[in-house]
């Protein structure tokens, strides 16, 4: 049978409050328990002394017997000193998911589009002035031809 240190959720709906219980690990999460070896209480201030209490000493037994803490667990476990927890790295953390990359693709598409637009409508009346320029230019030479 193995066994995990786990959260077992109680309180009221939007007032959770969690006893940390050593039980088989394939138990419903509120379900029966071996034994309640602490307690944690989320709404309490993260420094307050009561947010989390545990039995130090049956800790130490379960977990000399094989006991496996949930990270949340062994979070709380290595905070008290009982079970040193090795940090995680996450490096792709910060990175948008597909679906938000996409929008941004998306969306530099479109802005690469109004800009050709925009530089198109530049050059188009550019270019039609262009042409009535030399007509005027031309109608200028040949009066000037002609007198």
């Amino acid at each position: 049978m193995s066994v995990a240190i786990r959260l077992s959720r109680g309180g009221a709906k939007k007032r959770p409050y969690y006893k940390i219980v050593v039980a088989n690990s394939r138990a419903p999460r509120d379900g029966k328990y071996l034994e309640q070896i602490g307690t944690y209480n989320p709404l309490l201030a993260k420094d307050d002394e009561n947010r989390v209490k545990l039995n130090e000493d049956r800790v130490n037994y379960w977990l000399g017997v094989g006991a496996q803490p949930t990270d949340r667990v062994a979070r709380m476990l290595d905070k008290a000193g009982l079970k040193e927890r090795a940090p995680t790295n996450n490096p792709q953390k910060g990175e948008p998911g597909d679906k938000a990359k996409e929008r941004a693709e998306e969306r530099a598409e479109k802005l690469r589009e109004a800009e050709e637009a925009a530089k198109a409508a530049a050059e188009a009346p550019a270019a039609e002035e262009a042409p009535a320029e030399e007509a005027a230019a031309e109608e200028s030479t040949e009066e000037s031809t002609e007198a």
